[in-house]
């Protein structure tokens, strides 16, 4: 997309984060300081990572060193994206074309060793059943997710941001992740063969659910796929438990792609057209009051015994998330073939504007 860039000011994150393909324009709401990489049209590669502030720092000391090291981070942010204009540049290594966002935010424990107060919403995800969570691969101080059309952009960003944080933020964790080959549009699909993301919220419904002022929440999880059982499956049972079209992402009773599921519906005979059971069911937004998430999620792959869905939402409350997955653990048939082993979530901060550097509200 021509133009874009990391998208740290007001006007950057208007060129930036535009809405979904197919969705309606920002309008009054384009002007507001957000960071990239929400809404932003999903580019080919993400790196999520986590680090954590030096034990040894904490109270006004530390906050004094986190608000150091994000002022440097939004500086070499801004110079990216004037050096490429379209996110390429001479330090990242981008090169034309890799549309590199940059998204920052802070995890539950940060703010109370800062001796600060917490956004209302922050705080660490409840434990899950079927979980099989590995420490080194959860949480995080500040975590940071980068988004290009190149590995090699994100890489190299990521160096530069570990560079500038110095000795106060240790990395804690990393995941990459990748987006399949695309095959004539629609959501991407995950290594199960489906569409993931189908029917992801509008930008107005962005508005009501996702946003909260120029902030909103990020859930990550690591998910462990048992790619090779699912596709033992014949692909009409595979399509009951994920509840959509493995071809097309149709619901199965008919439609488009971007139908929403109704999970109540009944054939005339009185059998629901949404199989019970179905992932599509226990995640259905109307379950929650209509309350929605924006899922931006990628594909990794880490070896042969170790391919997943790295799973990125983000939403205005990570209390949906708990909801939604306390139902997916009881009643979807897909928990089955999938196993939590990282988590994380972070309050994802306000974006940057002239004299006014990331993290500049929380660390006043």
């Amino acid at each position: 997309m021509a133009g874009a860039g990391i998208g740290l000011t007001a006007t950057a994150c208007t060129r930036e984060a535009g809405p979904p393909a197919g969705a309606p324009g920002p309008g009054a709401h384009a002007a507001r300081r957000r960071q990239a990489g929400v809404t932003t049209p999903q580019q080919a590669t993400a790196l999520v990572m986590a680090y954590d502030l030096d034990p040894a720092l904490a109270g006004t000391a530390g906050a004094r060193e986190l608000k150091a090291v994000l002022a440097r981070w939004t500086r070499a942010l801004a110079d990216t994206q004037e050096a490429g204009g379209d996110g390429g540049t001479r330090e990242a290594g981008g090169g034309s074309g890799a549309r590199l966002t940059a998204t920052l935010g802070i995890g539950p424990g940060l703010p109370d060793r800062l001796g600060l107060r917490a956004p209302d919403a922050l705080r660490e995800l409840p434990s899950f059943p079927g979980d099989r969570l590995d420490p080194a691969r959860c949480g995080g101080d500040v975590l940071v997710q980068l988004c290009a059309d190149s590995a090699d952009a994100t890489e190299a960003t990521a160096a530069t941001l570990t560079r500038l944080a110095g000795d106060a933020l240790g990395p804690r964790w990393r995941q990459a992740g990748f987006l399949p080959p695309s095959d004539g549009g629609g959501a991407p699909r995950d290594l199960f063969g489906f569409r993931n993301g189908s029917a992801n919220p509008t930008a107005e419904e962005c508005e009501r659910w996702v946003w909260s002022g120029d902030a909103t929440y990020l859930v990550v999880r690591r998910v462990h796929l048992r790619v090779e059982d699912f596709a033992r499956l014949a692909v009409p049972r595979q399509e009951e438990i994920v509840g959509r079209r493995r071809a097309t992402g149709a619901p199965l009773d008919g439609g488009s792609e971007h139908d929403e599921v109704d999970p109540l519906a009944k054939d005339p005979q009185g059998r629901y057209t949404t199989p019970p059971r179905s992932h599509v069911r226990a995640v259905s937004p109307r379950l929650d009051d209509g309350a929605r998430m924006l899922r931006r999620s990628y594909s990794y792959a880490d070896g042969p015994t170790d391919q997943g869905l790295l799973f990125l939402a983000f939403m205005r409350d990570p209390a949906l998330f708990a909801r939604v997955q306390r139902r997916m653990a009881a009643q979807d048939d897909l928990a089955a073939f999938i196993q939590a082993r990282g988590s994380a979530v972070a309050y994802v901060l306000p974006g940057a504007g002239p004299g006014r550097p990331l993290g500049a509200e929380l660390l006043a």
